[in-house]
């Protein structure tokens, strides 16, 4: 079976070729770019599936829409329901939760089959809880870090968009929104670990994928798996499950 995985976002889009065993090539474009798609996906096999998360609106889903046509394909654009692929989806509106939150969460589940945090870090952070039956509990979007500079920058007099670098003690002011942008994530990621273990639950295991995964990774004391396309390997799973 050859399927293409499409995740969405509003910073890139990102996707995956899969031959059935494996994938054939992954890769990522900026979204401002995604009219050049077409020709990417025109050089591929033809898939005989096309599976995708968008959580960028309308007139992106119509653009990737008219690019997958030259392959002679329509794609599948999925929702969030209340369950999937032995996952369940605690939110008070399933179809509220974000298709590319949804998506990762199954593709976490598959991987690690216990409990996790699963960890997107783009252009916002999200960190949603699992429990060991597979039940999604909740969980955080907080903006990312580059967003959080950016917004200190343009909301702060004094405060411009300067580069800086982690420090547990930072003694100038680009250091100290640098380490504290990264240590608000980290904070987020670690108090939801530790909520889910309150809770009653083992000792979860913390996925984590996105732009910003691995600096986040860096300062986490949290078992880890870093996953380079989480929201594709759910897709996949999502595909594989489905009746064809």
């Amino acid at each position: 079976m050859n399927l293409l995985a499409i995740d969405a976002g509003n910073t890139r889009v990102k996707w995956g070729a899969h031959d059935g065993t494996r994938w054939t090539k992954q890769a990522a474009i900026a979204t401002a770019r995604a009219h050049e798609l077409a020709a990417e996906w025109s050089a591929l096999p033809p898939p005989e599936m096309v599976i995708a998360a968008n959580v960028a609106g309308g007139a992106l889903a119509s653009l990737l829409t008219a690019a997958l046509a030259q392959t002679g394909a329509t794609p599948r654009w999925i929702t969030s329901v209340r369950e999937q692929c032995g996952v369940t989806n605690g939110y008070d509106d399933p179809g509220r939760l974000g298709s590319d939150r949804w998506a990762a969460l199954i593709g976490a589940w598959r991987l690690c089959g216990g409990p996790s945090v699963v960890v997107t870090a783009g252009t916002a952070l999200t960190v949603d809880a699992l429990t060991a039956r597979g039940v999604f509990v909740g969980g955080l979007i907080v903006p990312g870090i580059d967003l959080m500079k950016r917004s200190l920058a343009a909301h702060t007099a004094g405060l411009g968009l300067h580069s800086g670098d982690y420090s547990p003690f930072p003694r100038n002011t680009a250091d100290a929104i640098a380490t504290g942008a990264l240590d608000s994530l980290c904070g987020a990621v670690e108090r939801t670990a530790r909520r889910l273990m309150e809770s009653g639950e083992a000792q979860p295991c913390c996925v984590l994928s996105g732009g910003a995964a691995r600096e986040i990774a860096r300062r986490l004391t949290l078992p880890l798996k870093l996953v380079d396309n989480l929201v594709l390997e759910g897709l996949l799973t999502i595909a594989l499950d489905s009746p064809r």
